[in-house]
């Protein structure tokens, strides 16, 4: 957000942002409450993908300890592979998909200390706090996002 009031040419726009700045920036404000809410938010999610991520990826390890190389079978009755295969993929899947939540949380975060936080990545507009709430990692507002699609 700062960098907006930063850019911003008209004297009525750069005095709105610096009061959202200086509010921002004031400890007790609504701004700071929000913005710390967030932070602690994005915080617990991550160590929270980050403990699941590690966990799946020690089970898909202990899974392939215990299978043997001539294990897999490949008849009518076993189907394409055995089980233990299906659920290490299925591990490792869930795996790089909680990384990924990581990944995205750390961008966030990023952007908490860059002052960028909230304003949607495609289109510059403020993300709507219920979106932010809902969903803290979001990047991009909900008509971006849906590629302004909508009902009709």
């Amino acid at each position: 957000m700062a960098r907006a009031a930063a850019t911003s040419k008209t004297p009525s726009a750069r005095g709105t942002n610096a009061k959202a700045a200086s509010e921002r920036s004031e400890p007790g404000s609504k701004e700071d409450r929000f913005f710390t809410e967030q932070r602690n938010l994005l915080i617990a999610e991550r160590a929270t993908y980050l403990e699941q991520a590690e966990a799946l990826q020690a089970e898909a390890d202990q899974l392939a300890a215990e299978m043997e190389p001539g294990d897999i079978q490949f008849d009518e009755e076993s189907g394409e592979g055995g089980t233990l295969s299906v659920e290490r993929e299925r591990d490792l899947a869930l795996s790089a998909k909680a990384r990924a939540a990581v990944e995205e949380i750390d961008a966030a975060l990023a952007k908490l200390d860059a002052g960028t936080y909230g304003r949607c990545e495609q289109c510059g507009q403020p993300i709507k706090r219920a979106r932010l709430k809902a969903l803290p990692q979001a990047s991009m507002c909900v008509e971006c996002k849906t590629g302004g699609l909508r009902r009709r």
